[in-house]
């Protein structure tokens, strides 16, 4: 191995062995520990220290980097105190998830790292949205972000990289290629001859480095960095290096060749780079024990901080209220000046007020610039708002919600539209263990809207007309908003903008252009969780939202006898469940009217819900009323009978004659 100083100084020379010396210790100790059953799970980078360290020791300190599980050099270069992260190994209150997750998948602000989640490819995405934080203040800072060989197989790595390569984003891809993703070997991952290949295909700029190499690490990345600072673009980099432990410790390495175990132990990065500095008389014995002596020191100090900790007692109260990040809503009232408009008017004018009011709100989605989106929404906003905040993606929904989240991390407000909700599923990953699990897990807040063109009775088919609120109402971290009426869109939307949790807000085709209602001109909010009540009445409640709002008050107009309360949810979580169980105390009866297929629909929370608070206040069973159990076709005739609005009328009469 040749180590080439170029023109670093001593001093540099002997910081990058400090900086590389410190994790392999870390490691040393960490292997006896785990064997003493003091830490539960290890993921070791021994022999890959050279390219965690490189990497940082080239970043500023507010430049952000997103590490891996084999990144410890990142963190300890980043000199967050031993005494934390042995916190966070061992589950404890004083780490960084408060014991909710463990080894690396946490973040830090105050380090600007970023922590890895197991899905591995939305990292490179958040890398993206933060990086793009970056360009638009033109700050030139430079973002990094790990992946390994395997997780260039997914899916989210190559919309990453096509991002980052469209909108010039100054992003450094680090591929720490160790030969083998979990036991499976480089040979069965990819048949390339390099990754950096890849990046050809993006017409990215790429490089191969030598990852055991301190020196060849730092100098190439201090090169490149500067040329991106000078003109932002992004930059993909294999280094190849080698694994020596197992993926965890638990699953050993005999599945590796013990030639191949041999040749690399003769490449160990910390060894090679310690005898080059003696040979070159910049490191002297001396020092390098003394060296030793005092990190050793260090980690059996800041070890021992750690172990009297106490271990964390758990309490409902503190598991719930970190679910969401806590927001104090501001109400903000309307003037009277009203204007008689379309739904699909209310949320372009929510779009553009919000614009204006936050300066650093961000829309993306496909085809939302010059053509406005696939319903004319955000037709003219590029003109008043420019490319940078109205973004036209490519059409890649896990990697733009990703972006969105690093938009977020890095100080910004995202939305991103769905061209339709059905598309969502390419997206999902991101969104429900991204988007909803950041708050719990290390206390990040997600500023990300996702809007959900949804629903039928257009005669879109199967892959267009889906109400999918379900798939989200489940998943403790999200909000989910589906107003019926363009006053409520309005005032809906632009809370859920001025939220920080992650909101999925849904908005029904087919209200797009049919609903009008006299809307207020200015900006104005309305509180999520509350719902509204449309009619009262004392013999049955019906609970609806979306377009079943309307269909239900057909139904009424039509059965002008039927005395209801008529609940709009308008947001499905948090659900307005005081509103609702006050309603069936006082009529003793409950239909549920949801657009969405039955079993599994949030319909059937609500009955639950009812069945267990008002149980002794019914006078016969809660009904649900639901689409068929299909998929949602395309024909008129076949949509007609698969939507519910044509049983409901009878189901409610059936009911009120129990």
């Amino acid at each position: 191995m040749i180590f080439y100083r170029q023109d670093l100084t001593n001093n540099q020379l002997l910081d990058l062995y400090k900086k590389i010396l410190k994790p392999r210790l870390i490691e040393e100790k960490m292997l006896i520990l785990i064997r003493q059953g003091k830490v539960s799970k290890w993921f070791s980078g021994i022999g890959q220290e050279a390219i965690a360290v490189g990497v940082t020791a080239v970043l500023d300190d507010s430049e952000y980097v997103l590490p891996m599980h084999r990144n410890l050099g990142v963190f300890t270069s980043r000199n967050i105190p031993l005494h934390r992260l042995f916190s966070q190994w061992q589950g404890k209150a004083n780490g960084f998830t408060k014991g909710r997750d463990r080894s690396f998948h946490f973040g830090t602000q105050e380090y600007k790292i970023i922590g890895m989640i197991s899905h591995l490819g939305p990292q490179l995405g958040i890398a993206d949205g933060i990086a793009l934080a970056n360009k638009l203040q033109n700050n030139k800072k430079v973002t990094a972000v790990f992946t390994g060989e395997g997780a260039t197989s997914e899916g989210d790595f190559h919309e990453a990289l096509n991002i980052a390569a469209v909108w010039k984003l100054p992003v450094m891809f680090i591929i720490e290629n160790n030969g083998y993703g979990l036991s499976t070997p480089t040979n069965e991952q990819y048949l390339c001859e390099n990754l950096a290949d890849k990046g050809i295909g993006y017409g990215i700029e790429s490089h191969i480095i030598d990852g055991n190499n301190i020196l060849e690490v730092y100098n190439k990345l201090s090169k490149l960095k500067e040329q991106i600072q000078e003109n932002p673009h992004p930059v993909l980099l294999e280094f190849k290096t080698f694994r020596m432990r197992g993926h965890e410790e638990a699953s050993g390495t005999k599945y590796v060749p013990q030639e191949l175990m041999n040749e690399w132990a003769a490449k160990d990065p910390v060894e090679n780079y310690r005898k080059f500095l003696t040979e070159t008389g910049v490191l002297t014995a001396e020092f390098d024990e003394q060296l030793h002596k005092e990190i050793k020191q260090e980690i059996d100090e800041n070890l021992a901080i750690a172990n009297a900790e106490p271990e964390i007692v758990p309490t409902f109260e503190g598991e719930l209220n970190d679910v969401y990040k806590p927001y104090e809503y501001e109400e903000i009232s309307h003037s009277s000046e009203f204007k008689n408009i379309r739904f699909i008017d209310a949320i372009r004018n929510s779009l553009e007020l919000s614009m204006k009011r936050h300066e650093n709100l961000v829309i993306m989605g496909q085809d939302i610039a010059e053509y406005g989106g696939a319903f004319k929404i955000t037709d003219g906003f590029v003109e008043f708002f420019g490319k940078a905040r109205v973004r036209n993606t490519p059409i890649c929904e896990s990697a733009v919600v990703s972006t969105a989240m690093g938009l977020s991390i890095n100080g910004y407000k995202a939305i991103v539209e769905m061209q339709f909700a059905d598309f969502v599923s390419t997206g999902f990953n991101p969104i429900v263990n991204l988007l909803a699990k950041s708050h719990y897990r290390w206390g990040e807040k997600a500023d990300v809207v996702v809007r959900m063109p949804c629903g039928g009775g257009t005669q879109a088919g199967p892959f267009h007309s889906q109400t999918n609120e379900a798939w989200f109402t489940k998943t403790p971290g999200l909000k989910v908003v589906y107003p019926a009426f363009p006053y409520d869109a309005k005032g809906l939307l632009n809370a859920s903008i001025n939220d920080p949790n992650p909101v999925l807000f849904f908005e029904h085709k087919l209200l797009y252009r049919s609903i009008y209602q006299d809307v207020p001109d200015d900006y104005y909010t309305i509180p999520l969780g509350k719902a509204a009540v449309l009619k009262e009445g004392k013999k049955i409640t019906i609970i609806a939202f979306g377009a079943t709002v309307h269909w239900a008050l057909e139904t009424l107009e039509k059965n002008p006898d039927i005395e209801a309360d008529l609940i709009d949810l308008r947001t499905l979580q948090p659900l307005d469940t005081e509103t609702i169980f006050a309603s069936v105390k006082k009529t003793g009866k409950v239909i549920v009217y949801q657009e969405d297929t039955l079993f599994g629909g949030i319909a059937s929370d609500i009955s639950a819900l009812i069945m267990e608070q008002c149980f002794e206040y019914l006078d016969g069973p809660v009904k649900r009323v639901a689409s068929l159990e299909s998929p949602i076709p395309f024909t008129k005739a076949l949509e007609d009978q698969f939507l519910p609005k044509n049983r409901f009328e009878k189901e409610l009469i059936d009911l009120l004659a129990y």
